[in-house]
């Protein structure tokens, strides 16, 4: 362990903003708990004040930690260490007596591929080993923070203890977050989130990039019993500002199954026909895979409109007249930059002009981003500085990208340009459809809709996709995905399943129609078959039509199919092959099947509810007949 930093206090941290008296005993108890164990010089409880947030991002600013951008308003670009730039899953544990409590017991033994288990005795030598004395020298920032707006009956209180501004300032974007949320708070209920860089100070070894992390040592546990979220190693979005993954969906899902509803990965849009009628949808994609840029749709379709609610996260209870009501617990976008342009995402373009936070994007000499597919040319005279804090040209794009593939922007919801109306309403908005969907290069076709519920729990189950860059996973191999949900199951797949079995049961409940999408089916030389971005609206209005009791659907092996001509195609400037769009091949369903059956078998186990298995072998069935 590091020696005592000099000018740590023995009576404890120099408080340099905040009461601790005024804090209810609960919360003062986790700090000061917190303070004995990690040993920070200073504690700041944060108010979430424009003036606290201009400050500091000063002074990492002068510590050389960000930069700001002066081709913009209020932006900062972030440079993280190249070994601290995604979720690390293998370094993410579910802490429970039992381990199938966390995971089911994969068949034969082994590592689950549905979360990762950690033995609380585990955990405790673990926490040892990394927790005592890690801030040293270093400030203990306080943030109270609300998922859902403050208020709201569907939205829940953290409070997060980290030694690292950039999470503060992320935190403040990403959470409502200050004093309103301590007044709100009260005497109630918070889940206990502590994160730390683990680098303190003085440092053992030299930072890189001024990105204090410590990779070796990187470890995201979560201790549902305790509603407890504990960070050590890594100063990564997904990993350090604790509200989202880790409680938003992990912590929150647990809840969600004790409380009777759902936290899940999925984004939730409004659309609005041309005669005015609005429905809600939302809809689970793996990272990476388009959520953002369906969130905040610009439709081809003359008339329609969509507005975004949010494009990651929805947490969603029935009411009392049985409407299944969202919000997105979020309170901004932390989106995948590579690939955001004009042309793909427009609104999320426009978004993010201004109060934004970017990390790991390239920057270019006049004070501006670049990234891969930004679809812009650069002005004559304009260089590009990559990730790396290197040089860099069109040639070098062959060697290395300019930006991290998994490079992000942090903005605040409320600049999007299409948010929502009711995007921070207290009850939640009424959704009446559910979308799953992934990458399928090959065999699913562009849409499909569930026979029914229990149906399209099945397909969500069955999810697969090509893996992404928002994880350490490498390569175009496809990975079953269940939900969207794999990295994020805060509790056994096999009961949340069971849970989701459970909602046609709950009396008078509306339940939404579930569809399956895949907008990257490709052709046999390699180009997409279907257009994507801003013609996705012509999917959503079969869905629409499909909601307000149209025809215009046919069944089929997987589902009900758009009929002949039901899917309007009306402007499309290009000729699609839509038999190719929709073929269903028997050789291909037959292995999908096959994949299917032995992930269940071997990853879920006895856990996989029977309504599930039964399911599955009434596709193999239906396949079987084409």
């Amino acid at each position: 362990m590091p020696p005592q930093h000099p000018s740590q206090s023995p009576s404890g941290p120099r408080i340099v903003q905040g009461d601790l008296a005024s804090l209810a005993p609960a919360v003062r108890e986790f700090i000061e708990s917190s303070v004995a164990l990690c040993q920070p010089e200073c504690l700041h409880v944060c108010d979430g004040t424009g003036e606290e947030n201009h400050t500091l991002l000063t002074q990492m600013e002068e510590q050389g930690m960000i930069k700001k951008l002066r081709k913009y308003e209020d932006c900062w670009l972030v440079r993280t260490d190249p070994r601290d730039v995604a979720r690390v899953e293998s370094r993410t544990v579910i802490v429970t007596q039992e381990q199938r409590d966390a995971v089911p017991c994969p068949v034969g033994g082994g590592v689950s591929q549905l979360g990762r288990w950690m033995s609380p005795k585990e955990f405790d030598k673990a926490s040892a080993q990394r927790f005592p004395g890690c801030m040293k020298g270093r400030t203990m920032y306080v943030i109270p923070f609300s998922m859902g707006p403050v208020g709201s009956p569907l939205s829940k209180i953290g409070v997060e203890l980290t030694d690292s501004p950039y999470v503060v300032a992320s935190m403040r974007v990403m959470t409502r977050m200050g004093k309103a949320v301590l007044t709100e708070l009260g005497q109630g209920e918070f889940v206990r989130c502590l994160h730390s860089v683990g680098c303190p100070l003085p440092l053992k070894n030299p930072l890189v990039n001024n990105w204090p992390c410590n990779p070796d040592l990187t470890l995201i546990a979560h201790i549902p019993d305790r509603r407890q979220i504990v960070s050590f190693g890594s100063g990564y979005g997904g990993n350090s500002l604790l509200g989202k993954k880790c409680f938003a969906l992990r912590i929150a899902s647990r809840i969600a199954k004790e409380e009777g509803w759902l936290a899940e990965h999925m984004l939730i849009l409004g659309i609005t026909n041309p005669a005015g009628q609005k429905k809600y949808m939302a809809a689970a994609f793996p990272s990476a895979c388009g959520k953002t840029n369906l969130a905040m749709l610009s439709p081809t379709l003359p008339g329609w409109k969509v507005e975004c609610v949010g494009d990651d996260i929805a947490w969603m209870k029935f009411d009392s007249e049985g409407n299944l009501r969202a919000i997105n617990p979020e309170n901004g976008f932390f989106g995948v930059a590579p690939g955001t342009s004009g042309k793909t995402n427009p609104n999320a373009m426009a978004t993010i002009c201004k109060n934004t936070i970017f990390t790991n994007v390239a920057e270019t000499s006049d004070g501006g981003v670049f990234w891969e597919g930004m679809g812009q040319t650069l002005p004559e005279g304009v260089s590009v500085t990559s990730w790396k804090n290197k040089p860099w040209t069109e040639e070098d794009s062959g060697d290395e990208p300019s930006a991290h593939p998994n490079s992000r922007f942090c903005t605040p919801a409320q600049q999007c340009p299409i948010i929502d109306p009711l995007w921070e309403s207290p009850e939640g908005v009424p959704i009446e459809a559910i979308i799953f969907g992934g990458r399928r290069p090959e065999g699913v076709p562009l849409v499909y809709e569930a026979f029914n519920w229990q149906h399209g729990v099945f397909v969500g189950a069955a999810m697969r996709s090509e893996a992404t860059a928002a994880a350490e996973y490498r390569g175009k191999v496809i990975m079953h995905d269940p939900f969207a949900m794999r990295p994020f199951f805060g509790y056994n797949f096999g009961d949340y399943l069971a849970h989701w079995l459970s909602m046609a049961r709950r009396p008078d409940a509306k339940l939404p129609k579930i569809f399956h999408v895949n907008w990257f089916r490709k052709s046999p030389t390699g180009g997409f078959l279907w257009p994507g971005f801003g013609e996705n609206v012509r999917v959503l209005e079969w869905m629409f039509r499909r909601l307000n009791g149209e025809s215009g659907a046919i069944p089929s092996a997987v589902g009900y199919l758009p009929a002949p001509g039901a899917l309007n195609l009306s402007g499309l400037q290009e000729a699609l092959d839509l038999d190719q769009l929709f073929h269903l091949s028997r050789e291909f369903w037959e292995k999908e099947v096959e994949d299917i059956r032995s992930y269940f078998h071997k990853e879920v186990n006895d856990d996989l509810p029977k309504e599930v298995r039964m399911e599955l072998e009434q596709l193999a069935r239906r396949v079987q007949r084409l």
